[in-house]
């Protein structure tokens, strides 16, 4: 009886033994983090990046809707993106560094405030992967997780305002595989999902060509075209658009 007790025992403290090796073999966050960037161009390439004009498109799955994406990134926080839908028009985005909007030809003009707004200034700071200290609080990395058959470290990533953000990056190769979210809305909290895929090189940088996010049971496929870094961007593009300005100034008042 004492001997299966024993073996028992020994069993579990094995099994304790164990979890506690695999918890402590898991590699910093910070150093998952910078692995990702040594294996897309180095230190040294991203550092040279100022400004960026993404080409592609955005297709609507369910809605059977697509059109062309463009987006303006400009150092230290600017940037502007428009989706073209034939037969509906433009969906825009934008952020100056303080204010953050948001158009569409369905919604008209809308200025973002509270966290919704924080949540947008963060994802519009440039170059967020280089200089992902000055955003975070913390990195930690959680597990060792499989996605798409594929050994991934979790990485769960704690900015200085608003909810926290997950990451998956693959064991193997250092890229980023998915990531998950919780965003603010005039709708309350929404859940979301990417994927990326098909990473290739544009000038220094491997970037990923293909995302795919899932928001409740829309599904929505950007597929990258071109990558221009450090093109001139007209400064009128991060300007806010005369209908949000009407409206900031109507709710002044």
């Amino acid at each position: 009886m004492r001997s299966k007790r024993s073996f028992r025992i020994g069993v579990v403290l094995a099994v304790a033994a164990g979890a506690l090796c695999a918890a402590d073999d898991l590699p910093k966050g910070e150093a998952v983090l910078d692995r990702y960037i040594e294996v897309t161009g180095g230190k040294a390439a991203y550092s040279k990046l100022h400004s960026e004009i993404t080409t592609g498109t955005m297709e609507f799955k369910a809605m059977g809707l697509k059109g062309k994406l463009t987006g303006y990134a400009l150092e230290p926080d600017k940037r502007y993106t428009e989706i073209v839908l034939e037969g509906i028009g433009k969906i825009q985005e934008g952020s100056n560094g303080e204010v953050a909007w948001g158009m569409s030809a369905m919604q008209g003009p809308r200025v973002k405030e509270g966290d919704e707004r924080a949540e947008s200034l963060l994802q519009s700071k440039f170059n967020p992967d280089f200089t992902w200290r000055d955003l975070y609080k913390s990195a930690e990395t959680a597990s060792v997780e499989q996605i798409d058959g594929k050994d991934c470290y979790k990485v769960v990533l704690t900015p200085k305002t608003g909810s926290p953000i997950t990451k998956w990056y693959d064991k193997q190769s250092g890229l980023l595989t998915k990531m998950a979210l919780t965003s603010k809305s005039p709708m309350g909290e929404i859940q979301s999902d990417s994927a990326f895929s098909d990473y290739r090189k544009e000038g220094e940088i491997t970037v990923a060509h293909k995302m795919v996010t899932h928001v409740a049971t829309v599904e929505l496929v950007m597929t990258v075209e071109n990558v221009q870094y450090n093109a001139e961007i007209p400064k009128d593009k991060f300007e806010i658009p005369e209908e949000v300005k009407a409206l900031m100034n109507k709710t002044a008042k």
